[in-house]
């Protein structure tokens, strides 16, 4: 069966399999796609089975709630692929909203495509009454906006005013956020190369070089994309390279840099002398492509090491700037990676937590007289945030705080944190420090 067969239900079963892999065998979700949908030709096939495992895996609790309500006895666990199908299901009628004929008849034929014939029936039985009936609510808010329980317990603590609207922004659909490359084009005359190409492009005040799209587009159409004159990034994460203001000459380091977009954007403001360093080499590859592309490779030096051992990689010279775009658990970006919400443990914190201070250490260590640390995360729990850098400024005498303005989001003393959704940006921790 291809994902292009006329029914439409080997889409379906493509979807159920990517649902299936995030959410029993713990595979990434964007891996999984990168892998099922390179072998299917039909653009609109592609989009419709990514639109169904986005919001399958977004709302996964809450229709996981509602088959509890409607099946008369739970499904046995061998069956987990059952279930994926089912979710899948549901997420095109409630969240896509596609037509319930088509939409129905697909998925309970993709059934038997699961090897599961016998459950063609039940399948369609379910997602008719999902046509005639509203779908069952929880009142627990967990359930309702489809988080786990210890997530939802950190964001009533940690944004004890703002985590109602934290939780339905997480389950949106984030706009597409460009990156103009201002030393290949201007960002007006790339809008109008947009225009030119039916685009809708809107550009906001700040970041300079930021366009938003309300509608995506594939990276590869978009116009000068090989030329390099654009990246694909959130406005939130160029704001971290804003934060640096960088000059020219400069001797900078990107501590923690793939998949690279930081990095170009670094090189794109100013002339400086960059040392990019990541620990992992199939990552850091990516960097490799991102600079070839906007032919910035040999303005660049790459090292694939562990950041936080500066005596495996460093020469003795300091540096003036340092990025430290620190690894966390990345619970600002769930409404682009709606698999986080169910592959990230709280028992994950601790690990994490000691990796950013050790780093953090590594950082200072390395950093001139008077130099800048631009500490950013994408997560919005704040034991990894404004706690970090509070504890970071007890223990070190020689460093103090570089206050940032209102647009990098709510002050959180020390920082500032953008929550998701606010301004159409992801959210995003926010510190600059300087060494007296």
């Amino acid at each position: 069966m291809t994902a292009n067969s006329g029914d439409g239900s080997a889409s379906r079963v493509v979807a159920a399999q990517a649902i299936d892999a995030v959410l029993h065998e713990g595979r990434s979700l964007k891996a999984v796609l990168a892998q099922q949908l390179s072998a299917i030709a039909d653009a609109r096939d592609r989009a419709l089975i990514e639109a169904i495992c986005f919001h399958a895996l977004r709302h996964a609790r809450r229709y996981r709630f509602v088959l509890r309500q409607w099946l008369a006895r739970p499904l046995p666990a061998r069956e987990h692929r059952l279930e994926a199908l089912l979710l899948a299901g549901l997420a095109q009628l409630d969240a896509i909203a596609l037509p319930a004929h088509a939409a129905v008849a697909a998925t309970a034929e993709a059934a038997r495509g699961l090897r599961k014939p016998a459950f063609v029936g039940l399948v369609n039985a379910l997602l008719r009454r999902a046509t005639r009936e509203s779908l069952p609510v929880s009142d627990d808010p967990a359930i309702a906006h489809s988080y786990p329980d210890w997530l939802l317990r950190r964001l009533r603590v940690d944004w004890p005013q703002q985590w109602s609207e934290v939780l339905p922004a997480g389950n949106a659909i984030a706009p597409m956020w460009l990156r103009v490359n201002t030393a290949a084009i201007t960002r007006e005359r790339y809008s109008q190369r947009l225009h030119e190409a039916q685009i809708d492009a809107h550009a906001p005040d700040w970041p300079l070089a930021a366009l938003r799209l309300d509608e995506g587009v594939a990276a590869e159409n978009l116009p000068g994309w090989r030329e390099g004159q654009v990246s694909v990034q959130d406005a939130a994460a160029q704001m971290a390279v804003a934060a640096l203001d960088l000059r020219d000459g400069e001797r900078v380091l990107d501590l923690c840099c793939a998949p690279g977009g930081k990095a170009a954007a670094m090189l794109e403001t100013a002339a400086v002398e960059l040392l990019a360093i990541d620990d992992d080499a199939r990552r850091m590859r990516r960097v490799e492509d991102t600079l070839e592309r906007l032919h910035f490779r040999r303005r660049a030096r790459l090292r694939v090491a562990d950041g936080g051992d500066v005596d495996a990689w460093w020469d003795g010279q300091p540096f003036a700037a340092v990025l430290l775009d620190a690894p966390c658990s990345a619970t600002g970006i769930i409404r682009r990676q709606p698999d986080i919400k169910w592959h990230r443990r709280e028992a994950d914190l601790a690990a994490l937590v000691a990796t950013q201070d050790r780093l953090l250490d590594a950082a200072w260590r390395v950093l001139a007289s008077g130099g800048r640390l631009l500490y950013a995360t994408c997560s919005i729990l704040r034991e990894e945030n404004d706690q970090r850098i509070a504890a970071f400024l007890a223990r070190t005498p020689d460093a103090r705080e570089l206050p940032l303005d209102a647009r990098y989001g709510h002050e959180v003393a020390p920082g500032r944190q953008r929550l998701p959704g606010e301004a159409g940006m992801d959210g995003f921790y926010y510190a600059r420090l300087v060494k007296k």
